[in-house]
Parts: C-alpha cells; sequence; structure tokens
C-alpha cells in the first residue's frame, strides 16, 4: 500500500507531510516523558523485521492480487504507539529513500496510512479494549487480528481519499474505493492473524516486553534473546524468504488497474513532481530491492521473474542492507530520543 508520487498532487502530499511532521514530534514528544532505555533496541530490532517482512508479498487466492504485512500493529503493541510511529517512520522512509518504494512526495500519505491508523486508532480502540489488562491468547488473538483489519482497512480508505482529493488520476471515488476496501479486507485478516502469531510468541516468551509497551512496571530482565531472536529473523526473512515473495500486482496495483486500466501512473509533468523524482533517483542506491546499474543483476533479475522462488543476490543484499539502515535508524531515534530526556533532567529548575 506504499503510494507513489503520480498518484498525489503537490497540495495533497504537502498537507499528509505536515500532518505527519506534526505526529512525528508529538510522538517524540509523549515518548520522551516516560522513556524507557531498553525501547532503544527494540525499536532498531523491530523495525528491521517489520522492513524485511514488508518485503514478502502474499497472494490472495482467486484474485490475481497480493498483500504485504503493515506491520503497524505489531509495532504499536510491542513498541507502544509513539515509538511504533516513530519506527513506522523511519522504515517508511529508509524504503523511500533508498529504495524507490513509495515517492517522496507521497511518503507523508505513506507514513500517516500505515501508521497513524493503526498505531493511534485501531491499537487504543480496538486492540486494547479487548486484550484488557490482563490479556490472553485468545483475547491477543481476537484483538490483534480485528484491529490489524481495522487499521489496514482505514489505511486503504486514506489511499482512495487521498487520491481522489489529488485530481491528477481521473480514478472514479466509488469505483476505487469499491475495489480498494474488499482486497484490503483480505489483506487484513492475513496479518491480523501473523501480527497475532507474532505478538502470542513474544508473549508466552518475554510478557515482560507488553508491560514495557504499556508504561508497566517492567523491571529485572533484560531484553537481549528477544532482540537477537528479532536480528536473526530479520536476516532470514530479508535475506531468503524474500525469494518467496509472490509475483502478483499488490493490493493498490491490482486496484488501480481495474479501476483504469493501468497499474502504473506517469508523474505529471510539474515542478514538485519532477524535482522529487530527480531526488530520490540519486538516492535511491537500490531501486526495487535490486543492484542498480548491474547488466548482469538486471538480468538474472528478468529471468527470476519466470521462476519461483525468484532467487537473487540483489534481493538478498537489499534485504540485510535495508534491515541494517533501520535498525541503524530507528535505533538512532530512539538513541537520541533517550539523550534528551536525560539532558532536561539533568536541567537546573527541572
Amino acid at each position: 500500500m506504499h503510494m507513489a508520487d503520480a498518484l498525489i498532487s503537490p497540495a495533497v502530499g504537502g498537507a499528509l507531510w505536515t500532518a505527519t511532521a506534526g505526529l512525528t514530534a508529538w510522538s517524540a514528544k509523549k515518548l520522551n516523558e516516560d522513556f524507557d532505555d531498553r525501547k532503544v533496541p527494540l525499536m532498531g530490532a523491530l523495525g528491521a523485521f517489520v522492513f524485511a517482512a514488508q518485503m514478502i508479498n502474499f497472494t490472495i487466492p482467486a484474485t490475481g492480487s497480493s498483500g504485504h504485512l503493515g506491520g503497524g500493529m505489531a509495532l504499536a503493541v510491542l513498541l507502544g504507539p509513539y515509538a511504533a510511529f516513530l519506527t513506522m517512520a523511519s522504515i517508511l522512509t529508509i524504503q523511500s529513500l533508498f529504495f524507490a518504494d513509495g515517492g517522496l512526495l507521497a511518503l507523508g500519505c505513506n507514513i500517516f496510512n500505515l501508521g497513524f491508523f493503526p498505531c493511534f486508532i485501531a491499537y487504543p480502540l480496538i486492540y486494547k479494549k479487548i486484550a484488557g489488562e490482563n490479556p490472553s491468547a485468545g483475547k491477543i488473538f481476537a484483538g490483534a487480528t480485528l484491529a490489524s483489519l481495522a487499521g489496514l482497512q482505514l489505511g486503504a480508505f486514506g489511499v482512495v481519499v487521498e487520491t481522489v482529493a489529488s485530481g491528477i488520476s481521473d480514478l472514479p471515488f466509488s469505483t476505487f474505493l469499491l475495489l480498494m476496501q474488499p482486497i484490503h479486507g483480505a489483506i487484513g485478516i492475513v496479518e491480523g492473524l501473523v501480527t497475532a502469531a507474532v505478538i502470542t510468541f513474544v508473549w508466552k516468551a518475554r510478557p515482560e516486553v507488553l508491560l514495557l509497551a504499556e508504561k508497566s512496571s517492567a523491571e529485572g530482565f533484560s531484553i537481549k534473546a528477544v532482540f537477537v531472536g528479532l536480528i536473526a529473523a530479520a536476516v532470514i526473512t530479508g535475506g531468503i524468504f524474500s525469494w518467496f515473495a509472490s509475483v502478483h500486482p499488490d493490493g493498490l496495483e491490482w486496484a488501480l488497474f481495474h479501476a483504469s486500466g493501468k497499474e502504473e501512473f506517469r508523474n505529471p509533468e510539474e515542478s514538485a513532481h519532477s524535482l522529487l523524482a530527480g531526488i530520490q533517483e540519486k538516492t535511491a542506491v537500490m531501486p526495487d530491492y535490486g543492484f542498480k546499474n548491474s547488466r548482469t543483476v538486471q538480468e538474472d533479475a528478468t529471468a527470476s521473474e519466470e521462476q519461483w522462488p525468484a532467487v537473487s543476490i540483489g534481493t538478498s543484499t537489499a534485504g540485510i542492507v535495508g534491515g541494517g539502515l533501520t535498525l541503524f535508524f530507528a535505533g538512532l531515534v530512539g538513541f537520541l530520543l533517550r539523550l534528551i530526556g536525560r539532558s532536561r533532567q539533568a536541567s537546573p529548575g527541572r
């Protein structure tokens, strides 16, 4: 559900950039009010894992479409909504800048759709209401499944509204909506089941992690084992499991094609689109999760599209490098927040 710049007008893109910047500042402020140092490595490790997981598209039977995990709900449950939003913003920024996955103009839209709805709507209003203060396996399963589905449905609706409001694609609102919601409903069910499985596993192995996300008492435990496990899962997922991604178009591409006959739209010849496209072309060192300007690898990638699994050194490298960048960037955000919090505590008069 990563939107391209060709769907978004500068006005809508700028408005969502502004909204996302405000949410980022607010999340940083709220997180700093009661920051636990153990969240720094968790933000990085979970960010790396979600980055890798988003590379794996799974086929939606009988549709010719595919979907991938958003990861926002899992992040919210395991980190809390504020750290989760900052981590999701880190993931999507890395994807856009270094892998050309989602446009720079549309980056604010993508962060809002994949971060705001699961972290600040579905998590507090659905998951927490169902899971409660004393979660059980059944409550976690029901809460994670329903909240993930709701978050993805809201995100898909956001894509439709933002695209139609931009007015540069001529997509009919009703047709686009009736295509986007059902296909992302199917994707949301799969995401909910996977999210429930991940949260249940962590809950059984280290229930203190969920207490840490809730700012409850979670003293006397180390997150080392969880950190190592998440990093190992990220490396395996991005380096190997990414070969097994579905070759079908994702839900957004599928809906665009059935609504307009086109899976992709060209950027308008406007200064904002051209400027940001030029910047992204320079920063994207591994566009489409493969090596850049390498004839041998491109030929290999073309050949791999004809077989499944698509074994590719470029894809594996992109998965591992992208996970590493996300680990660094999300961890850096947490580290800087910790420094700011400590400096404020040490300041006189506070």
